[in-house]
């Protein structure tokens, strides 16, 4: 950040932010911004917070007090509009920010209006219809953890996405606790769900406030304009909440001096397999693998049918520590430690989803002398198997084989 800043203008931001974290009056500091330093890009706001960061201001803080930085910066981000043709990745993100505001605002309205007419029909079928865009909208934030978010961190923007990450979980807290509501309709829970459906359109105007005027310019600034088509074949297979964003435009076509393919074998020590043989078998599977390599960096998933948590190309080389919500790093890296200290041989854990029960184990990788290679991630969908009782010995016929 030196480049961009230089060191005593540095000192003096770090020392603005502190004040404001302190409590100090923000007219006040903002007029001392203006004074002594002019303006900022959002990419040197984004560069500030990290390095807070890197120097012990915990990412909590940074998360509760991005109100305050913009307010701090505000005249600097009054300017700033990200600008990017329909078929892009930032764009599909904006105009998904204004449908789900819409969407936000109409459910607040719904819900207060219920507290006044708790038995309408019509009300609460409105109420539930949003309510289920709401829960559509989930796509929107896997496809910024799994693919912007990992484009940011291989350029060096890396604590902002966290930042956004921890709001995320917020927010997803906030939609647990509506669907809970609505779903129970308890005595008087028309109260519980104005106040929580005012909170989710609260802190999402405030959320996407944040990463229209610093994450998304940062992301454009940063990463290069080559590699946005493949963030878009990313954000493709995770697919889209709130409407169809167009088509990339084809891509450029290789010239003549493109490297041909490589043909060969994949020689194991109990077989073979061309490198098409072996990604099918791979992809076919009966479950999602994942496999980290010794530096702690996801270097591959298989591609099954019905994958169950959401897999990006965008997170290869991504440490997995950045994969997971800040809350469960604690846990993946006493997992990691412990595999390479043998003093565990895997980890287990079971949760239930959408009425599924999910088997997730890891397992450490060891090479043939020995040396820790990486852990491998197994994540099973084992709910028909719980339910198996006696023998089948005769092979069934049905399309499937069976569930």
């Amino acid at each position: 950040m030196s480049e961009l800043l230089g060191d005593a203008r540095k000192r003096a931001l770090k020392e603005l932010i502190r004040r404001a974290h302190a409590g100090a009056d923000i007219e006040e500091l903002k007029a001392e911004f203006q004074e002594q330093l002019g303006t900022l890009t959002p990419v040197e706001i984004a560069q500030l917070e990290q390095e807070l960061v890197r120097e012990g201001i915990p990412r909590e803080e940074i998360a509760r007090l991005c109100d305050v930085h913009l307010a701090l910066f505000r005249e600097s981000l009054a300017e700033v509009e990200p600008l990017a043709p329909p078929w892009h990745p930032v764009h599909i993100l904006m105009e998904e920010h204004r449908r789900m505001l819409e969407i936000a605002e109409e459910l607040r309205g719904a819900a207060e209006r219920l507290t006044r007419s708790p038995r309408d029909m019509k009300l609460l079928e409105e109420i539930e219809r949003h309510l289920k865009h709401v829960e559509e909208a989930e796509s929107h934030y896997l496809r910024e953890e799994n693919v912007l978010f990992p484009a940011l961190e291989r350029h060096g923007i890396t604590e902002p996405p966290q930042v956004m990450w921890m709001e995320h979980d917020h927010i997803r807290s906030l939609k647990k606790e509506l669907k809970q509501l609505f779903a129970g309709r308890k005595a008087g829970y028309e109260k519980g769900l104005a106040e929580f459906a005012r909170a989710l359109s609260d802190t999402l105007m405030g959320h996407f406030h944040k990463e229209g005027k610093i994450l998304f310019p940062t992301a454009l600034d940063v990463i290069p304009q080559e590699e946005w088509p493949a963030l878009r074949a990313d954000f493709d297979d995770i697919g889209y909440c709130c409407f169809t964003p167009p088509p990339p435009p084809p891509p450029r076509r290789p010239g003549k001096g493109a490297a041909p393919e490589v043909e060969g074998r994949v020689a194991l020590e109990t077989g073979e397999f061309t490198p098409e043989e072996l990604e099918a078998f791979l992809n076919s599977l009966p479950v999602d693998i994942t496999f980290v390599d010794a530096e702690d960096r996801v270097r591959y998933f298989n591609q099954t049918a019905d994958r169950i948590f959401v897999r990006s190309k965008s997170v290869l080389g991504r440490t997995v520590q950045n994969c997971h919500p800040q809350k469960s790093v604690h846990i993946v890296n006493r997992i990691l430690e412990d595999f390479r200290a043998r003093k565990r041989d895997r980890a287990e854990f079971w949760i239930e989803m959408g009425g599924r029960l999910i088997y997730i184990r890891y397992f450490p990788v060891w090479g043939r002398d020995g040396r820790y290679l990486g852990t491998l991630e197994v994540t099973q969908d084992v709910t028909g198997i719980k339910r198996l009782e006696g023998e089948r010995r005769l092979l069934d016929d049905r399309p499937g084989g069976g569930e």
